[in-house]
This record gives structure tokens, sequence and C-alpha cells, in this order.
């Protein structure tokens, strides 16, 4: 079968599928194809330790995704996921340093994050669901005055985590990679809030928030719910970076907002909210990271790099839309 053939098959398939049920199915699609290509471009790619390198570097962006996904399929947005990531990091680090770096430090600095990313999602969440703040500009400006306390706590990058933190992150436990656990972590956590009745609630707010409302759906507790679920995923995020680069930094999560909102949409979730997957949103963040590596191992000149992945986000985003209203 010619190469042609091939694709002319696979968006045949495509077509069958119902994409209303199963949206995600477009953005897999896209991940092997960008997978076969990077490994074609660069065969060391396909080695097991470049994989699982790559899962590291992907992992705190689809922590981030998976949890601006439920934000979104209740017809919400959170633009402050990075601000909360900054903010986590310099806290974490912070309370292990003042506790001294040891195990009970290490506890306790992660407790102190986790706890910090659920406040900062309530808090998002009570604006918008209870207050009436529109969410965009609600959630923007709460991660300004998450930032401005990253920044208070910490006003230079640097103070570095404890080794035993950054060292346990990067090894392996019981002869597998740790973030390969933290990936399966993430699958296990989709799949059981997926099975919740929750998940079905949250696309009926989002397809029909009045409707719901109608129908005795609780909806400001259901739309506080997915901010928090949204905290504290930026939260588990943002000590997956810590473990990367083994230190705080008040501007570690900058760059990272729009990129979540990105993977959410490539991995065909509907920004109006009532439709999408996490599923889909975890392999709409390894397409962001695909695409890069693609990008780099293509040899295109540095100059040229972010309009190319900007380029191919685009077609990407448009070949899903055209899949999906077939």
């Amino acid at each position: 079968m010619s190469r042609t053939s091939g694709f002319a098959a696979i968006a045949t398939l495509l077509r069958r599928v119902d994409l209303t049920r199963r949206p995600y199915l477009p953005a897999i699609a896209v991940s092997v194809l960008l997978f076969i290509l990077n490994g074609f471009l660069q065969p060391k790619t396909l080695r097991p330790e470049a994989i699982v390198a790559d899962i590291s570097t992907y992992l705190p962006l689809i922590l981030l995704a998976v949890g601006q996904t439920y934000v979104v399929l209740a017809s919400d947005i959170d633009l402050s996921v990075g601000s909360i990531i900054s903010l986590v990091n310099v806290i974490t680090v912070a309370v292990m340093a003042a506790l001294g770096g040891g195990p009970g430090a290490i506890f306790m600095g992660i407790l102190t994050g986790l706890l910090v990313g659920i406040v900062c999602g309530v808090f998002n969440g009570v604006c918008v669901a209870i207050l009436r703040f529109q969410p965009i500009v609600s959630t923007f400006a709460s991660g300004i005055v998450f930032a401005g306390i990253a920044l208070w706590i910490l006003p230079q990058a640097g103070m570095p985590a404890p080794d035993a933190y950054w060292e346990t992150y990067g090894e392996n436990l019981a002869g597998i990679p740790f973030v390969l656990w933290v990936l399966v972590g993430i699958a296990m956590s989709v799949a059981f809030i997926s099975n919740l009745v929750f998940s079905r609630s949250l696309l009926a707010v989002g397809g029909d928030m009045q409707s719901a409302y109608q129908s005795g759906l609780a909806v400001a507790r259901l739309r506080i719910s997915a901010y928090t679920l949204c905290g504290l995923f930026a939260a588990f995020s943002a000590l997956c970076l810590t473990g990367d680069t083994g230190s705080g930094d008040p501007l570690l999560g900058a760059k990272t907002t729009l990129g979540s909102v990105a993977a959410v949409v490539l991995g065909g979730t509907a920004l109006s909210g009532g439709r999408g997957s996490p599923l889909g949103s975890i392999f709409g963040a390894v397409i962001l990271g695909l695409i890069g590596s693609v990008v780099f191992f293509a040899g295109v000149p540095f100059e040229y790099q972010n309009l190319v992945q900007g380029l191919i986000v685009l077609a990407a985003l448009a070949g899903g839309v055209t899949v999906a209203r077939r």
C-alpha cells in the first residue's frame, strides 16, 4: 500500500469515528506521526533513555494541561496557572530550606506546595463562580497577584532545593524511572475522575450552564471544584519543574500558561466548553513538545524556529477542526 493510500485510509477511519465522543483521537494520531518523524530525523530519540528524558521534559506541561482541561470543560479558563507554578515553586523550596532540607522538610515542603495550589484554585473559583467575575479577567488579575507574592518571597532565582529532592526525581524507583511513575499516576487520576459523575456534570455545565442550573446541578460548586483541581495539578507541575531545575525561581511558570491552553485545544477540547477530555490534553502537550523537537532536528535556523513552530501548531489545529467537522 502506498504512502498516499495509507494517509487516505487513516483519514477515512477518523471520519467514521464519532469524534464528539472521542475528540482526543486526532491528537493521538498526530502525536504518533510526529513521534515517527522525530525518530526519522534523529534515530537516537527512539532510545529508551531519550524517551524518558522527553517524558521528563513534557511532564510539567502535561500536568498543567490536564488541570486546565477541567476548567475549560465548564466553559471557563484559568490564566493564572503559570503564576501558581511560580508561587508553589518558591514556597516549596523556601519551606524545605527553612526546615533544614531533611526528609521531613522535603515532605512538609511538598505538602505546603500542594496546599498553596489548592488555595489558589479555590480563590479563582470563588471569584468566578460566587463573585461572578469574568474568568479571563479575574484569573489574569489573580495571576498578577500570585506572581507578585512569589517575587516578594524570593526576589531572585537560585535558592537550591535539597539534593535528595531533585536526585529522587531523576532516579529510578523499583527499577523504573520516577517520571514514568508520575505519568502512570496522571493516567490513573484522569481515568478515575473521568468515571465520576463530576466529569459528566462539568460537561453539562459547559454545554449549557443555564440548563444545567435548572436541572438541579450545583453549578457554582462544580466550577469551584474545577478551579481547585486546576490549582492542584498546577502545584504538581511546579513540583516536577522544581525536580528538573533543583532550585527556586519566581519566574519559573511565566511562559507556561498559554502552552497549557494550546495543549487543551490541540487535544480536542472546545474552549466554549461542553466537549473534550483530559486524555486529549495529555497528547496535546506531547504534540507541542514533539513539534519543538522536529523543528530542531530538521535543522531550522534558530531565528526561524518559533515562527515554524507556530505555523505547525496552527496547521495541527486546522487539521483537527477539519476532521471534527466531517
